[in-house]
Order: structure tokens, then C-alpha cells, then sequence
């Protein structure tokens, strides 16, 4: 994470549990650096004007003002308990991190009252996983950051029978199927479009190198069941 996102995502920790504290100690080991970078960090959003104060004693920490930060969001209780089921529909999946701060996120911002009621209504819906659910391989953190990476990716791949191949691959899309997520790239050694299951990556690395602009034909997919929808419809 690089020193911008953190300090977004240390504004956005410290709304979460407002006014409860968070101490330097707790933060640090939350994004993986040392209590003088979170200290730091902390220093550089109080005099950007972030309201964060610090209390003191052995229960105290980073305290911020969540309502001079930002507003409530407007959601009905439909709407509410729709982004709640669609973030919890992740909890499995490679974006579970995202998913689960941007659930703390949502109900942080929302009124007391709409965000208690939501998490009420939430709490009656269940979600039917197969058994398999548990027995997946975890997908390295890599592929939730695959298409903003703007990199070619090495990747040690297992095919359905195990063996492993070493790819270079240029990401294009995700597609998520009964709990899997699906990584579709230009496979440097297929010399075409594949799709790589994300609990079937062994290893995936950046390397940095940008690959060249590609636009993603769904006819290259030869998806022989199904229809393919993307996000994208739901926003037009």
C-alpha cells in the first residue's frame, strides 16, 4: 500500500470506529509499518486539517471527528440492506479485505438509527456456500489489485490436474462464477485469452511492465454455458 492509500485508509479506520480510539500500536500492525510511520502519518493528516486528536491514558489512542469528515449517506433501508448483501456475497471471495472495510465504511457514514436498522435486517439473510467453499485454496492479494496494476503479471498456474506452468499474463477482466473469481488475461505463452481461476495461482506478481492496450472481445471467452453480464449494464 502506498503512503496515499494509507492515509485515506487511516481516515477511513478511524471513522469506522469513532469515537472510539485506535493507539499507534493497534494501526500499525492493521497496515504493516512502524508506529513512527503511523505517527507520522497521523501528524501529516492533522495539519492537513483532519479533525484527529489523541487522547491519553491506557485505553487511549487516535480519536477523529467522524461527522466533520463527511456527511450521511442518503440510503434507504432497501438500498442499504442491497449493498450489505452484495459486500457480504464477498466475504469468500479474493476481494473479501475491500468488501469488508467497505461494509465498516457504508455503516460508519450512514445515521445511527438507518445503519443499526440495516445491520438488523442484514442479520436475517443467509448466504448457502457449497462445501467446497472451505476447502478452496486461498488466491494470493495480487489478484483483487490485477486490472488497476496496469502490469503484466508472472503468474505459476495449477491446471485441473496439478501441474504447474509459469505465465506471463496481461490482465482484462474478472469473472466470478458460483464463488469462483476468474482472472481473464492475454496468456503470453498461449498467445491468446485465458482465463485463470484465482484458487489455482500458486504465486502473481507485479512486474512492473506495462502491456500494450487490448480491448476484450467476450467471443474470445467461448464460454459454452452461461450468460455473461457485466457491472457495467447496471450502471448505464
Amino acid at each position: 500500500m502506498n503512503r496515499t492509500d494509507r492515509l485515506y485508509a487511516l481516515v477511513e479506520e478511524l471513522r469506522a470506529v469513532s469515537p472510539r480510539p485506535r493507539s499507534a500500536r493497534w494501526l500499525a500492525d492493521r497496515f504493516e509499518v512502524s508506529m513512527r510511520t503511523v505517527e507520522r502519518d497521523l501528524s501529516a493528516l492533522q495539519q492537513a486539517g483532519v479533525p484527529i486528536w489523541a487522547e491519553q491514558g491506557r485505553t487511549g489512542g487516535y480519536v477523529i471527528d467522524a461527522a466533520s469528515t463527511l456527511g450521511p449517506l442518503g440510503f434507504s433501508a432497501d438500498e442499504a440492506l442491497a449493498i450489505l448483501i452484495g459486500l457480504g456475497s464477498l466475504r469468500r471471495g479474493p476481494f473479501r479485505h475491500a468488501s469488508g472495510t467497505a461494509l465498516r465504511k457504508l455503516l460508519a457514514v450512514m445515521p445511527d438509527d438507518d445503519a443499526r436498522r440495516a445491520a438488523s435486517l442484514a442479520a436475517r439473510v443467509h448466504l448457502l456456500e457449497g462445501e467446497e467453499a472451505e476447502e478452496r485454496e486461498p488466491v494470493p492479494p495480487m489478484f483483487a489489485a490485477a486490472l488497476r496494476s496496469n502490469s503484466v503479471l508472472a503468474v505459476d498456474y495449477r491446471d485441473k490436474h496439478g501441474a504447474v506452468t509459469h505465465r506471463e499474463i496481461e490482465p482484462l477482466g474478472y469473472i466470478g462464477k458460483d464463488g469462483n473469481w476468474y482472472l481473464i488475461a492475454w496468456c503470453r505463452l498461449r498467445n491468446g485469452v485465458r482465463a485463470f481461476r484465482g484458487d489455482r495461482m500458486a504465486s502473481l506478481e507485479a512486474t512492473g511492465e506495462r502491456p500494450v492496450a487490448r480491448s476484450l472481445d467476450r467471443a474470445e471467452l467461448d464460454i459454452p454455458f452461461g450468460v455473461l453480464r457485466s457491472l457495467a449494464d447496471d450502471l448505464s
